[in-house]
């Protein structure tokens, strides 16, 4: 990620290329399973992350919403996790990368298939189906769709598997049917636990199971606090204490040839609640017109455009909200590498015509058609620092 465009002047409306693009390929989240898996001889696996070095047991521990920024910022809250920074990505005591858009089922979807969202084809919050026109959920996935159709790819813990690697992915009961799980983080066997405290002391016990195992924990309590309270709320802070003995727990009980990395799917920011910070999609006429369907979400939007009407969206677009979002078109922010090196043809018609990306404290809420998402105070989504950059923090027996 090339952090230095990102604050230097810019022309407006603001350059697509200035957008300081994810690590696809060297250090992004999709890079970091198969890295793991190619230090434990798993076929077709290619350790891009060059940084890390091989393990016989390897666990990811992914805290929902614990940015980078968010991390360093809050020492006091976090004292183990902060005497772990130096050792983030393979001791280099530097941050990987989320991909764009910087968002859970995005992200989730990156870790597990090992592909960025070009290729696996999450490539947002919601986005159209270009099969039935209609906008999807791909975090609640809504309206139902064909998990496997949608995102055909094996998962990176099924290919361990075949490899005879031990693979596990402990987590809430409550994900272990849903339709996310099963198309990106699959494979192996899923244990339900409902304490974090009980999902730390499985995953030490699933690492040691095998000669070679791959195991995945996850947490999402802290990104819930974010997005009720916000990242500096007592509430989070609260709930980053706990995470952080979580992590410490599991630290301690890691069986021998084993590697620890503790890392996130996005950061986070806080957006004031005023008409400057938060632009309502449903009230500009400016916005509207031309649309078919607002995708995405607040500082990472998908805009669909009418038919014949996707040149004037992109003008206005660009018009109203260019000093302050980057805002491009499909085929611009792909060639800028947004989604990834390649886009598969099943995908291409997801993105939108129009997409917008914040770089300033900014959101385009849609009051009447997502008062839950428009009344959020914590949000992420776009290629800032605060929601790109997340950890890679490592600890090995």
């Amino acid at each position: 990620m090339t952090q230095s465009t990102a604050w230097e002047p810019h022309p407006e409306p603001l350059a697509v290329t200035s957008a300081p693009s994810p690590e696809y390929g060297s250090g992004s989240l999709a890079d970091l399973l198969p890295t793991l898996a190619a230090g434990m001889a798993v076929p077709g696996m290619t350790a891009t992350i060059t940084e890390l070095t091989a393990a016989d047991r390897n666990c990811v521990f992914l805290i929902d919403g614990l940015g980078w920024e968010q991390l360093r910022a809050h020492p006091e809250d976090a004292p183990f996790m902060t005497s772990l920074l130096a050792t983030s990505r393979g001791g280099t005591g530097r941050p990987i990368t989320a991909g764009y858009p910087a968002t859970t089922a995005t992200s989730l979807a990156s870790v597990g298939t090992g592909l960025p969202p070009g290729a696996h084809g999450l490539p947002g919050y919601t986005a159209r189906n270009p099969e039935t026109g209609e906008l999807m959920n791909q975090l609640r996935w809504r309206p139902w769709t064909a998990p496997r159709v949608w995102q055909p790819y094996p998962t990176v813990f099924e290919l361990a598997q075949q490899a005879g690697v031990h693979a596990a992915q402990v987590s809430s009961p409550t994900f272990e049917n849903t339709p996310l799980t099963k198309i990106a983080l699959s494979g192996g066997t899923f244990l339900g636990r409902l304490t974090g405290e009980e999902r730390m002391d499985l995953a030490a016990e699933q690492l040691a199971k095998g000669d070679r195992s791959l195991v995945y924990t996850y947490y999402a309590e802290l990104d819930g606090s974010g997005h009720r309270y916000g990242v500096d709320s007592d509430t989070w802070r609260g709930q980053l204490m706990y995470v952080d003995r979580l992590v410490q727990r599991l630290a301690e009980q890691l069986p021998p040839r084993s590697a620890l990395y503790v890392t996130a799917d996005h950061g986070m920011i806080d957006v004031p609640f005023d008409e400057q910070h938060r632009i309502d999609f449903d009230e500009d006429w400016e916005l509207r017109a031309g649309v078919a369907l607002l995708g995405g979400e607040g500082r990472a939007r998908h805009v669909y455009a009418v038919p014949g009407a996707a040149g004037d969206v992109l003008t206005c677009w660009r018009e109203v909200l260019g000093e302050q979002f980057w805002v491009a078109s499909r085929d611009e922010a792909i060639a800028a590498g947004w989604f990834g090196p390649r886009i598969d043809e099943r995908v291409y018609e997801r993105i939108g015509d129009v997409v917008a990306a914040a770089r300033d404290d900014v959101l385009i809420i849609a009051s009447e058609r997502e008062p839950k998402e428009s009344a959020m105070v914590g949000n992420h989504g776009s290629m800032t620092p605060a929601e790109q950059l997340v950890p890679l923090l490592e600890v090995r027996s």
